[in-house]
């Protein structure tokens, strides 16, 4: 237990490389190409960090001086991604995502269940984020190891699902994204396109970064759209003049800066990607297997982006005006993006209805969120996190999920009769969409 912990604590830019690496080795990959692919992808890691670091440090502060200007008086505060990703790792029961995962991967694997072979085990983050809250609402030990089990399964099949449309609109050849964050936007995003498509003119409105652009010319590149966006952030948080210039040049750096460093994963994955497809070929006759990554591969892309930010305003305002809601948001405001690469493909880059998709999601992220506060309190107390007497604390992008509110809405108040009747569910979905994926291969 100890050694998995400290393995975990090393964190993603670290683990991902070791685990590359030795990936790359089982698929027959020479050493050293191995070896490079592994260091540029951490290295790409590393340079996403540093970007979200930067998006973070400087609307956080930002997005709390607004916060403090609109008079909130709201009971929890949302701690953030980062801080939950501490907070489902530190517990007894959360350590055991990684193992568990792993062994689950490759049992739906040799099934033939999924299509995804999942390399970003960091991410099984997700997983003990809600097995960890499971156990604190019933206290079941067992219970929390089966809902993260049923979450994991639940996020492979719509990995799978959407996997042709992830690699279609961003160009991401044999990428899966089994990501806890993106993911449930996936199927809200489906019936609202179907909803977009029905009502009368939207069907007229198209919005994407291109046609902003042709209209525009350099008022609608994307970094312009972020310096303009950072600027209004700024006048908004009622900072000095050269706070809010800083503040402008900082998100413009953002959108500049992101898809360079999703460049360089791509560039690291391109040999994994190749050796996955030879190895496959080769051991596995008429398999095609997806490769699962970070969706952080996609947040960079300019419709994801740009509806992200223009989100972060926009849910502060709802947060102030929303009857019920007691969620402060702040550490995940600059995670928003994350909501949002699966809804963006399937409204096929319109940033319009990406960020009605977003705002819907967003409204119940609040609601979900404030519900689940309680949970996530016991959850960092457990994981040894310093919560002062009285505090509340939960995440926007994290414990608002539907994702969240099915497992452990279901674990409390049905335990293992709901819990179990989710899981056969999700496993026969898993059957059908197997037979769907051969008989198109096939077709």
């Amino acid at each position: 237990m100890a050694i998995i912990q400290w393995f975990v604590n090393l964190g993603a830019s670290v683990i991902l490389p070791i685990l590359i690496f030795l990936f790359a080795l089982v698929l027959g990959i020479k050493p050293a190409k191995a070896f490079k692919s592994g260091i540029t992808i951490g290295i790409g890691f590393v340079g996403l960090n540093l970007i979200i670091e930067l998006l973070t440090k400087n609307l956080g502060p930002a997005a709390k001086a607004m916060v403090e200007n609109f008079g909130l008086h709201l009971t929890s505060i949302d701690v953030g991604g980062p801080a939950a990703q501490a907070i489902s790792y530190g517990t007894v029961l959360g350590s055991l995502a990684i193992p568990i995962g792993i062994i689950l991967n490759v049992v739906l694997l040799l099934t033939k269940l999924t299509k995804t072979l999942d390399v970003d085990v960091w991410n099984f983050w997700h997983i003990a984020f809600t097995g960890s809250l499971v156990y604190m609402a019933t206290k079941d030990f067992a219970l929390g190891i089966v809902v993260m089990i049923i979450h994991m399964m639940l996020l492979f099949l719509l990995a799978d699902i959407s996997a042709p449309l992830v690699q279609k609109y961003f160009g991401l050849e044999g990428i899966s994204f089994p990501h806890g964050t993106s993911l449930p936007g996936f199927l809200i995003a489906l019936p609202l396109n179907w909803i977009f498509d029905h009502i009368p003119g939207m069907s007229k409105i198209k919005i994407t970064s291109s046609t902003i652009q042709k209209r525009l010319g350099i008022l609608g590149d994307s970094t312009f759209i972020g310096l303009i966006i950072g600027l209004v952030i700024g006048f908004l948080a009622k900072y000095p003049v050269d706070k809010i210039l800083q503040l402008g040049v900082n998100t413009a750096a953002v959108l500049l800066l992101m898809p360079r460093m999703v460049s360089i994963l791509m560039e690291g994955l391109t040999p994994i990607s190749e050796g996955a497809g030879a190895f496959v070929k080769k051991r596995f006759p008429g398999r095609d297997l997806y490769i699962g990554m970070d969706s952080a591969l996609a947040v960079g892309q300019e419709a994801v982006l740009s509806s992200g930010l223009v989100l972060i305003p926009i849910t502060l305002l709802i947060a102030i005006v929303l009857p019920g809601n007691k969620l402060l948001p702040f550490a995940d405001l600059a995670m928003i993006p994350f909501l949002l690469p699966l809804m963006a493909a399937v409204f096929k880059g319109d940033i319009f209805r990406t960020i009605l998709g977003g705002l819907v999601e967003i409204i119940t992220c609040l609601y979900i969120g404030s519900w689940v506060a309680p949970f996530v309190t016991m959850a960092a107390k457990a994981a040894n996190f310093k919560i002062q007497s009285g505090s509340s604390v939960s995440t926007l992008t994290e414990g608002g999920l539907w994702t969240t509110l099915l497992f452990v809405g279901i674990g409390k108040l049905f335990t293992w009769g709901g819990v179990i009747v989710i899981g056969i569910l999700v496993l026969l979905a898993m059957i059908w969409q197997s037979k769907r994926s051969k008989t198109q291969s096939q077709a």
